[in-house]
């Protein structure tokens, strides 16, 4: 069943990662706690060895049958072969950039990524001798072709970007990076399955599975997925290496959301957009940064390699609004709380000018910029608590 590609995701993902129904027993894998492993014989340990690569009972942090199903499900929502799980979003992030890079190497990495990703390569990576360039995301073929020095190794991307959701064009950025030898790592938390990365040139795809998979904002989790035997091989044994590991108890909480996110994305794909047009015609407002919407960078390369959009957008106030008001705003609402994290069932505001660093030019947006994650709400409800909190910034 999860093999059978022609069953809508929806399906697959009530499907994949299952015994089946002719298999007996609970309908969910149960919960798999454990170290250590024992061998009847030494040569089947011996045997067992060779397998690290495998979903194989081999040793605890090596995964076990709570993993299995977990990692199968990310890689076919992904359109990849192999996954592995590790411990939170962030780790996602980490290991396979320390899997592929290495003292003296080059990255680019976009202006717009994620924060504790360029917390990582300006600190970490940097004293490991790892030099990093940030370019615009919107940067063309030609001028991400310019950046590239013999000693670059990795293209990261991150599409859309964080905070203020400029859309890549991620084909075109891979096929110059592939022309150069250079791996493409991409980021694709906001994308989930509506962009399909391995069918856009990525070799490696990262999430944060504490967003959608997981859904009720009480996991931390990490994926990285891949398409081929060799990036796999590259990953997993970073991964083995840095003891990389995330608790059965988790991965059963996420097998748990997984099999209602579909029905999650949907409803709050839809609000979003309800909420992200509403704001469009609202005079406090200068532009919404929804991909969904012309007035977002990269608008048309969403168009093409998207089939759908989650429920994490932004706005940009018009410039007469001071920080002082946005954050008023934000704190008078009653059904958003203020957080950074996203892809649970509750709504979230986060105004985010002053708190993101730029240093390729492309932080000016000419106003205040406030961040939106849409939850389950009913969103008349949510556009009247905005509503009110907008009516709130012409006293400052």
């Amino acid at each position: 069943m999860a093999d059978d590609e022609t069953h809508d995701w929806h399906t697959r993902l009530s499907h994949a990662g299952r015994a089946g129904k002719r298999a007996g027993g609970f309908v969910n894998p149960a919960v798999h706690r454990g170290s250590t492993v024992l061998y009847p014989t030494m040569q089947v340990r011996r045997d067992g060895m060779k397998h690290r690569l495998d979903q194989k009972l081999l040793y605890g942090v090596m995964g076990t049958p709570t993993h299995y199903p977990l990692e199968d499900i990310v890689a076919e929502i992904e359109g990849g072969t192999r996954c592995q799980i590790v411990c939170s979003g962030l780790a996602a992030v980490t290991t396979p950039l320390l899997a592929y890079l290495k003292s003296g190497d080059h990255m680019l990495m976009p202006d717009s990524v994620y924060g504790p990703a360029r917390n990582f390569a300006g600190g970490m990576l940097a004293n490991m001798g790892v030099t990093t360039t940030f370019y615009d995301p919107m940067i063309g073929a030609d001028g991400l072709a310019a950046l590239i020095r013999p000693n670059t190794t990795v293209l990261y991307l991150e599409s859309p970007g964080s905070h203020t959701f400029e859309v890549q064009d991620v084909p075109a950025l891979a096929a110059v990076a592939h022309a150069h030898r250079v791996k493409v790592l991409m980021d694709n938390t906001w994308g989930i399955h509506f962009f399909q990365p391995f069918a856009h040139g990525v070799d490696v795809s990262i999430q944060a599975l504490t967003k959608y998979v997981v859904g009720h904002s009480d996991v931390l989790l990490g994926s990285v997925t891949t398409n081929s035997d060799e990036d796999w091989e590259r990953v997993r044994l970073a991964a083995l290496a840095l003891g990389q590991y995330a608790s059965p108890d988790d991965c059963w909480l996420a097998l748990r959301g997984v099999r209602t996110m579909a029905v999650r994305l949907d409803r709050q794909e839809a609000s979003a957009l309800t909420v992200a047009r509403w704001f469009e015609g609202r005079p406090e407002v200068a532009r919404v940064l929804h991909p969904a919407l012309p007035s977002c960078p990269g608008h048309a390369f969403w168009k093409r390699d998207f089939s759908g959009a989650c429920s994490l957008f932004g706005i940009v106030l018009q410039p007469n609004y001071s920080q002082a008001a946005v954050h008023a705003m934000a704190e008078s609402l009653e059904l958003f709380g203020i957080g950074a994290s996203w892809g649970g069932y509750e709504s979230l505001v986060l105004p985010t000018t002053g708190f993101v660093t730029r240093t390729a030019g492309t932080g000016d947006f000419g106003g205040q910029v406030v961040r939106f994650h849409i939850g389950l709400e009913e969103p008349a409800d949510l556009i009247a608590d905005i509503e009110r909190g907008l009516a709130l910034m012409a006293d400052f």
